[in-house]
């Protein structure tokens, strides 16, 4: 059994928040901040030792609320982006070190006990890289082995460890946990109001497929992965069409996105509506690629579109062709999606996209 010393954790609250408009570690949610609350479920685990926490931007006015028990280092280059703090979080981890989580600190919920679980697989399988997921969504924090510490090193710019992913795809490995605080974030003003809600409800508790009523029978039902500004211009589009639109996302809400005619919660595409016609669209920024794709193959969806940069795309098809999935199946997946229209901005790659979709339609 590894010693606690042998796990440690390193937290990333160097950000400056640019997207929620705000220090987002000083938010609160309940008694108190985010970053307070990251390093709390931190502590109660009986499993983690060593915890480091990298601050940035407003350094001295974070540092008060880190207390004892945590070695505080500051990345004086964390406007060059994410990598800077890792780097700078490996840097101060103690040699006994053999594997550390990347703890995001705007994720305050994530259970002390889904921490230890996350441990015990690691101790018995030992994979290089360890996701957890919720409802076969991946979430945080990431476990990484001591064997790929060099490569977060080489990393530059604005990249998480997500870009090492690539070249460890035979090793890993995905747990799931019944623990929706590794997908509850707080990148937006309103997901900080769902993380409040959640918090003073003790639980979470959205429905795992809603729908509204509709008077589209016939209508083709496009199913998007994901809630970015592409799946939103995406739903948009749809909507304008009178198609049937349902969004897979774990957290999202109809207040949220109204046009939708459906949510699936739950990667798990067996849950859809039943249509001879469905269309899938994966535009979830890399969070749910090989999960989505997978799903969409298992139901013999007849088109499937990829959202993603040529190196991303091409990392999923391979991942997925080591589990298994077959090469004929994979080259249907279209990883340049959209009729070519020099599109650039989320709204013209949504239009080139349901542009093809309807060619598609039409042609049966």
């Amino acid at each position: 059994m590894l010693d606690p010393n042998q796990v440690s954790a390193i937290v990333l609250a160097a950000g400056t928040a640019s997207r929620m408009g705000s220090q987002k570690q000083l938010l609160r949610v309940g008694p108190k901040t985010l970053l307070e609350h990251a390093i709390h479920n931190l502590r109660a685990s009986s499993r983690i030792g060593e915890i480091v926490v990298v601050l940035g931007a407003a350094a001295e006015e974070i540092r008060p609320l880190i207390g004892a028990g945590a070695k505080v280092v500051v990345n004086e280059s964390f406007q060059e982006g994410m990598s800077t703090s890792l780097q700078c979080g490996l840097r101060a981890l103690d040699d006994k070190a053999e594997a550390t989580f990347v703890v995001l600190a705007d994720q305050p919920l994530v259970k002390a006990a889904t921490l230890d679980l996350l441990i015990a697989h690691y101790e018995k399988h030992q994979p290089q890289i360890l996701i957890p997921l919720y409802r076969g969504f991946r979430g945080n924090p990431v476990l990484l082995d001591r064997s790929v510490f060099p490569e977060i090193g080489a990393l530059k710019g604005d990249t998480g460890c997500r870009a090492i992913f690539g070249d460890h795809l035979e090793n890993i490995q995905k747990l799931e946990v019944d623990d929706a605080g590794v997908v509850l974030d707080a990148d937006r003003p309103e997901d900080l109001e769902a993380l409040q809600r959640v918090y003073a409800s003790g639980h979470f508790d959205l429905e795992t497929f809603e729908t509204v009523q509709t008077n589209l029978p016939e209508s083709p039902n496009l199913v998007i992965v994901g809630r970015e500004t592409v799946a939103a211009a995406f739903v948009k589009f749809a909507h304008l069409l009178n198609y049937r639109v349902t969004v897979v996302d774990p957290l999202l809400t109809f207040a949220e996105m109204p046009e939708a005619t459906g949510i699936l919660r739950s990667m798990d595409f067996s849950l859809l509506p039943q249509t001879a016609r469905q269309f899938g669209v994966v535009a979830s920024m890399g969070r749910f690629d090989e999960e989505a794709i997978e799903q969409a193959l298992a139901i013999g969806m007849p088109y499937i579109a990829l959202v993603a940069n040529k190196k991303r795309s091409q990392e999923v098809l391979q991942s997925l062709g080591l589990r298994g999935i077959a090469t004929e199946q994979l080259a249907g997946v279209r990883a340049k999606p959209g009729i070519s229209i020099g599109a650039r901005t989320s709204q013209e790659i949504a239009l080139s996209i349901v542009a093809e979709i309807v060619a598609e339609i039409r042609k049966t």
